[in-house]
């Protein structure tokens, strides 16, 4: 069985626009994790593109990382308030107010899902995960129904059962690396799959097999969600994207 829809595109822009968009159809933005872009780049970006290009994002470093967090030092401009106030999904007025940005310039951009992934040194005791779900209440009743929501834990929160339970029930996109875990859910019939290589929790250098390729579309055939986004995430992205677009397109004849 075929699943309804495979889209299959890159986290970033691994080569020009120009030519992503002639092989591609969707692209999960990375710059939007480092700064949040200006209102006119993202109505700039968002009429550049062909009809029916689909824009994901990944959040802003703001909510998900602390400021202590090396990314931070690419960070052009930092945000106001107290800064460690921000990070690790914490329900403080400081990342709801950077939440609501990010939620703003997803909308510009016609983004559909955002991507919140954190970093392993989020701590996931109880009292953790608790401010944790308050964050998400709140960040879905601001994203309302257009925007959906994404979260990749990583470390030791991606194991913890408190975690997953915490995305099922607030109907969160449980974001994996398929080579690695499976979803625990797919809200609305929504796999989202970020591929960081074989080998570690991150590979970057790691290029796909045919065999690996193969048995990742066997995967999503035996998921069977309405719709399986396959964001590559290697040094090889563009390569590898367009070696399973291919593999996908020969199965359906």
């Amino acid at each position: 069985m075929v699943p309804n829809v495979i889209r299959i595109g890159c986290c970033g822009f691994p080569v020009s626009r120009k030519r992503y968009v002639k092989e591609f159809n969707v692209v999960e933005l990375q710059n939007t994790f480092y700064n949040l872009p200006s209102r006119e780049w993202c109505r700039m970006l968002h009429e550049s593109l062909p009809q029916g290009f689909e824009i994901t994002i990944k959040a802003w470093q703001a909510v998900t990382h602390p400021s202590t967090s090396p990314t931070w030092r690419r960070m052009r401009s930092k945000p106001r308030g107290e800064l460690l106030n921000y990070g690790y999904l914490k329900y403080t007025r400081e990342n709801i107010d950077a939440l609501t940005e990010i939620v703003e310039r997803a909308r510009i951009l016609g983004a559909g899902i955002i991507v919140f992934q954190t970093p392993s040194s989020m701590p996931c005791d109880k009292e953790s995960l608790e401010n944790v779900g308050r964050f998400f209440k709140e960040a879905i009743n601001i994203a309302g129904e257009d925007v959906k929501l994404g979260w990749e834990p990583r470390g030791e929160c991606s194991r913890r059962r408190e975690v997953l339970e915490l995305i099922k029930e607030n109907g969160l996109i449980h974001v994996v690396d398929p080579f690695k875990t499976m979803p625990v859910s797919l809200p609305g019939g929504v796999a989202y799959f970020r591929l960081h290589g074989i080998g570690g929790e991150v590979n970057y250098r790691y290029r796909y097999s045919d065999g690996d390729l193969m048995g990742l579309y066997k995967l999503i055939t035996k998921l069977n969600p309405r719709v399986a986004y396959v964001m590559f995430n290697n040094i090889y992205m563009f390569e590898d994207a367009l070696r399973f677009k291919k593999l996908v397109e020969s199965m359906k004849t």
